[in-house]
Order: C-alpha cells, then structure tokens, then sequence
C-alpha cells in the first residue's frame, strides 16, 4: 500500500533568516512534474533555489539540487517521498536566501524538513491496488443490482447503457473472489464479472 498527498498546498517556513517555500502537487505523469516545475520557478525566478523532487506510481522518480551542493536538497526530498511511501507527488522548495549559511548538514535538514511539514499540513490519502470489474447485466436486473452494490458499498466507477447494462466496479485485489462469490448470490449464478485491469485508488 502506497499514499498521495490530499491536496496540493503551499507551506512555509524559515530557518536562520532563508526563506523556504514548499510546493506540493499531485501528479500522474513526468510531463505533469515537469510544468508544474517549469510553473513554480517562472513564479519564483529570482530566488536563490529552486529545488526538486518527485515520484509516481510507475516508479519513476527523479530529484535536483538546483545549484544547492550536491545531495544537499534534492536528495533529502525525495527521500521524505521514499520514506512515506508517497507517489504520484512532485515537491518543489523554493529558497530566497537570508545571508547565513547553514551547511552541508543544515542544507539536508533543512530541504528535508520544508517537504515534511508541508505534507503534514496537507494531509495524506492511504491508496490501495483494486481490481477492475465488468459486469454485464440486463436491463430488467441491472437497477435492483446496482442498489444492492452500492447499499453493500462497492465502487461503481461507470455505469453504460447500451442492449445490456454494463457496470465497472473497482474492488480491492484480495477482495475480487470474495466480490465474485456475492455477485453469484446476488444473482442466483445469472451474471458473472470479467476482470479487466488494476488501478491504484485512494481509500475513503
């Protein structure tokens, strides 16, 4: 089980008179990572720093010191990700810097800390793998099967209408026989689910 950030947000804080300003998004792609950097160093193009972090889901991740000595700012942010089991996040800490120098080990803390509080202060959704139900129904069943999948608190991701009803449920991976042997009841052995294929879903 992985987590994503509940909102994208801004958090600052200072540390001996420098200025640290960490902006967090969530983002699907490297090219979302990439505008939404390109956006946050347009706004802030005359700090001293602006640096990056972010991973995703596929496991793709990358980081930059921007100028800051190597390892120092980019590396302790990513890290933060890593720790926290954070994907589909992209970090950017932006630094104006206020005339002391903290050093190697001041930098680290510092960058490390900047991403920390601001995904404390966003919040944090838990996500989780599902399976990707198709579920093909008459028209005559499909409304009383769609009540009882919702009272029995399935994720109905769409609902198509066409000669037949098709409906896609999202159910957690371990949960798929078990939803299975419900839609069998349900239906008195009638209607049966194809698996198609599996996401990561927040959790409510």
């Amino acid at each position: 089980m992985t987590a994503t950030i509940a909102r994208d947000g801004v958090h600052e804080l200072e540390i001996q008179r420098s200025r640290f300003l960490c902006h967090l998004a969530r983002v699907e792609t490297e090219e979302a990572a990439a505008e939404f950097i390109a956006a946050v160093r347009k706004e802030h193009w005359s700090a001293n720093h602006n640096c990056t972090a972010f991973r995703l889901g596929d496991g793709a991740q990358r980081s930059s010191d921007d100028g800051e000595p190597a390892g120092t700012a980019g590396v302790p942010m990513l890290e933060v990700l890593v720790r926290r089991e954070l994907v589909d996040v992209v970090a950017v800490v932006t630094r104006y810097f206020g005339g002391t120098k903290l050093g190697a080990g001041g930098l680290v803390r510092a960058y490390g800390r900047a991403v920390s509080e601001a995904v404390d202060a966003v919040g944090l959704l838990r996500r989780a793998r599902f399976a990707t139900l198709e579920i093909t129904a008459a028209h005559a069943e499909a409304g009383r099967l769609e009540h009882a999948l919702r009272a029995a608190g399935h994720r109905i991701a769409e609902v198509g209408y066409g000669s037949s009803v098709r409906l896609t449920v999202h159910v957690p991976e371990a949960e798929a026989e078990g939803f299975r042997r419900w839609l069998a009841e349900q239906t008195a052995g009638a209607v049966t689910a194809t698996t198609g294929t599996t996401v990561e879903l927040d959790l409510p």
